[in-house]
């Protein structure tokens, strides 16, 4: 890569790192840029890694054959990636509070992102609910009896031994207060503790990659190390049971199709939490120096798609697709594991409950997303209130939601907060929908002010110079994204459209129908009221509410020969950026850039 020419232009005002508040410019309703970019990549990996991939890779399994789900997890972290990085490139450069649903409002419509708004946060805290019912349905876990026969275990139980006689809703209420006690810690503490838990995480995923391959490598218990890809088993499936009364099941090519269709919309659920880069921007101090977003955005990514595949794959080869235990949407393990899967499904709770609070805090600095009535408008203004950095009246109020938890100590209820998280893992793909969305309509913005095509920024040379792609000081620079923000928008649409498709097998299950696309209709109602809020009831009155680049400033950090040579390697960069010392011969100092190169995109 050719070395960056120096950038003589003027350093420009300072970038917007906040909604503006509609409220008092007291600093009590601000958050705090405390955290640091591997705070940031902590919190993220910690909070995408919860009990999904536990509690969904066998079931991805079971539905695909263990190498077509490798290929699912695979496809699905592309889509997943490419809406992260939709979201960290406009994250990077404008590092807005509520980035997820700003972005929609900027550049689609006010009415989408305040609907968008709403879906997300609600999707959050029935998340956060979700996760503490699954710690307490993890420490009643028992493997049934004829299943150990078969198995040839030798005792005739295999269960978590604590807590077995306790009531469900005395573990909710311990690991309620767990997760909003240290949600309370300053921004900076917080951070620091989700670093131990995500290197915690990282650890024991990376044991447990090793230990499944240890396992087929010593060939114990069969002749070969891919017997579970041989007959009577196979690499995929060959046919998908849609419905077991009446019995109706798919097979050939259709049965592997649907398989595979369905294991990667299970597969949405496990990865749900990239977003958490873009909703820490406010809260992190390294952006005006280094490509923050950026590096977390693609470490996440990359963490994220080769942890899950390689763990995904390793179980392959020792668990044959057809196990009976595979297809149980409930934790079975040894007791050491069962340990770690409270653990995990703890953290991400409290990863969960920091995103809903922050979700919140940001919309209710818009003013314009809440009912002109007085009782609203106080509680709008409350829920703007922080202190230490932390908005605690809005995380608060979504604490009170993880309340919906105390449904898992009865039956029916449990099944009631199940359908409501699948309806949030259906909100959330609205929301990666708009994601991409607004990325292209973004993409198309910055592009006209960098020719001076944009009103907002004017023809002056100095401001569209800062809106240039191209500009070494562009803030996060990711190679034809706008094709990737399109392959995105394209398959979320199409996740969204046949998420519930099984519900259409005759005959035809409307509970199954309503779970699939009841979010989807809330987000037009709400997108509708909100239109009209904003514009009336006079037809004549419509117009597009959207601000697009006015008000915004984009980050501007120094490009890499403005700064003193490496200590490692000797050339001029930044943190992740590739500059080779000496381009025209192979040299150890080339070898050492790019090494530390490699290291910071990766860990």
């Amino acid at each position: 890569m050719d070395a960056p020419e120096r950038d003589h232009s003027p350093e420009p005002p300072p970038s917007v790192l906040s909604v503006q508040s509609s409220g008092s410019p007291d600093h009590a309703t601000e958050l705090r840029p405390k955290l640091s970019e591997g705070h940031v990549n902590m919190m993220t990996f910690s909070a995408v890694l919860g009990v999904g991939l536990f509690l969904q890779s066998g079931r991805v399994i079971f539905l695909c054959g263990p190498g077509l789900a490798v290929i699912a997890y695979i496809v699905t972290g592309t889509v997943m990636w490419s809406t992260m990085a939709s979201l960290g490139e406009m994250t990077a450069v404008f590092p807005v509070k509520g980035a997820v649903f700003e972005f929609p409002r900027r550049f689609l419509d006010n009415s989408i992102g305040f609907a968008v708004a709403w879906l997300f946060w609600f999707s959050w805290v029935v998340i956060n609910a979700a996760e503490l019912l699954a710690i307490t349905q993890i420490i009643n876990f028992e493997f049934p009896t004829e299943y150990l026969k078969e198995q040839g275990y030798p005792d005739e139980t295999l269960r978590w031994p604590v807590g077995q006689n306790t009531s469900p809703a005395v573990w909710v209420f311990i690991f309620l207060l767990i997760v909003g006690l240290v949600n309370l810690l300053p921004v900076r503490w917080f951070g620091r503790l989700e670093y131990v838990f995500g290197c915690i995480k990282i650890t024991f995923l990376s044991g447990l990659i090793f230990f499944n391959v240890i396992v087929n490598a010593r060939k114990r218990f069969h002749d070969s190390r891919f017997w579970t890809y041989k007959s009577p088993y196979s690499f995929a499936s060959h046919n998908m049971t849609v419905r077991a009364d009446p019995p109706i099941v798919y097979e050939g090519s259709l049965g592997t199709f649907t398989a595979m269709w369905s294991g990667m919309t299970y597969i949405i659920f496990s990865m749900i939490g990239f977003e958490v880069v873009a909703i820490t921007a406010a809260e992190n101090h390294d952006l005006r120096r280094e490509e923050t977003i950026k590096l977390a955005s693609r470490k996440i990514s990359l963490r994220i798609i080769l942890f899950y595949s390689l763990s995904v794959f390793v179980v392959g080869l020792n668990v044959p697709y057809t196990d009976s235990q595979l297809q149980q949407l409930t934790i079975n393990s040894p007791q050491f594991f069962t340990g770690f899967f409270v653990f995990s499904a703890t953290t991400s709770a409290i990863n969960s409950l920091y995103i809903a609070s922050r979700s919140l805090h940001a919309l209710a600095c818009l003013r314009e997303a809440w009912p002109e009535w007085g009782p609203i408008e106080s509680l709008r203004s409350r829920l703007e209130r922080t202190k230490y950095g932390v908005p605690y009246v809005a995380l608060f109020v979504s604490w009170l939601f993880g309340l919906l938890a105390f449904l898992s100590t009865e039956n029916g209820p449990s099944q009631v907060l199940g359908r409501l998280a699948t309806n949030s893992v259906v909100s959330m793909l609205i929301v990666y929908i708009a994601i991409n969305a607004a990325y292209l309509q973004f993409y198309r913005c910055v592009n006209a002010a960098a020719r001076g095509e944009d009103r907002a920024v004017g023809k002056d040379s100095a401001m569209t110079r800062l809106y240039d792609r191209r500009s070494p000081n562009w803030a996060y620079k990711s190679h034809i994204q706008w094709l990737r923000a399109a392959y995105a928008l394209t398959a979320t649409v199409l996740f969204l459209i046949f998420n519930g498709w099984r519900s259409f097998a005759q005959p035809f299950s409307g509970k199954d129908f309503i779970a699939s696309y009841i979010s989807v209709l809330i987000f037009v109602i709400l997108t509708i009221l909100y239109f009209i809020k904003l514009n009336g009831l006079d037809y004549r009155n419509w117009r597009r509410n959207a601000s697009y680049l006015r008000g915004l400033t984009p980050v501007y950090i120094d490009s890499g020969t403005e700064r003193e040579p490496c200590g490692f390697c000797g050339a001029r960069h930044r943190r992740g950026q590739l500059n080779l010392p000496d381009k025209d011969r192979f040299t150890s100092q080339n070898i050492k850039a790019f090494m530390e190169w490699l290291a910071n995109v990766l860990w």
